[in-house]
């Protein structure tokens, strides 16, 4: 789909179709604008981002915000992990649904996955920075660029990073409300 405007309509249809049944976001329709615009703003925020041929999205639950940025970023090969089922499910439809070429979906955790290294990897609201990088064990390395979504509480966090990852380079950005980006790299 070529049309992000219309990408958009389609998956807010996809979801208010599946949240029926299945429960799966808790956002509404007319919150999904917002959650839209917070999943690719780092894209604005961080022209890093762009130059990635491969992503990796970790605790991808209804889509926000890998599937975004996959269409977005269509020469990057993304790998979406979702554990449950439902969720993995829905995500698969999405995909097919939307036309995302460039998405595969794993239903399983990523640290029982075949590893393979990413130029980036992104989650949002799944755990603390340190946790998901111990996740991702064997799926990066120093060039990778980790993009986290983190809210209010995260300055705790960028600290416990930094003390663990000497050599981070870490580089924050505000968003909309309490959101803050953070894009980490450097890591060894």
């Amino acid at each position: 789909m070529s049309d992000f405007k219309l990408f958009c309509e389609e998956y807010a249809r996809i979801l208010d179709k599946f949240n029926r049944v299945h429960s799966l976001s808790r956002y509404k329709a007319d919150e999904l604008k917002t959650q839209i615009a917070d999943s690719v703003l780092p894209l604005e925020l961080f022209c890093d981002l762009t130059e990635a041929k491969r992503a990796i999205d970790v605790g991808s639950g209804a889509g926000l915000p890998a599937l975004f940025l996959a269409a977005k970023m269509s020469q990057c090969e993304w790998s979406l992990y979702e554990p449950i089922a439902k969720k993995a499910s829905f995500l698969s439809y999405c995909v097919a649904s939307l036309g995302l070429k460039n998405v595969k979906i794993n239903s399983q955790k990523i640290e029982t996955s075949d590893k393979f290294k990413a130029d980036l990897i992104t989650s949002r609201a799944l755990t603390n920075a340190n946790a998901l990088i111990e996740l991702c064990s064997g799926f990066y390395d120093s060039s990778t660029l980790f993009l986290l979504y983190k809210g209010s509480e995260y300055k705790d966090e960028i600290e416990a990073l930094k003390d663990k990852f000497k050599n981070a380079k870490i580089e924050l950005k505000s968003g909309n409300e309490a959101r803050i980006y953070a894009l980490v790299g450097g890591l060894t």
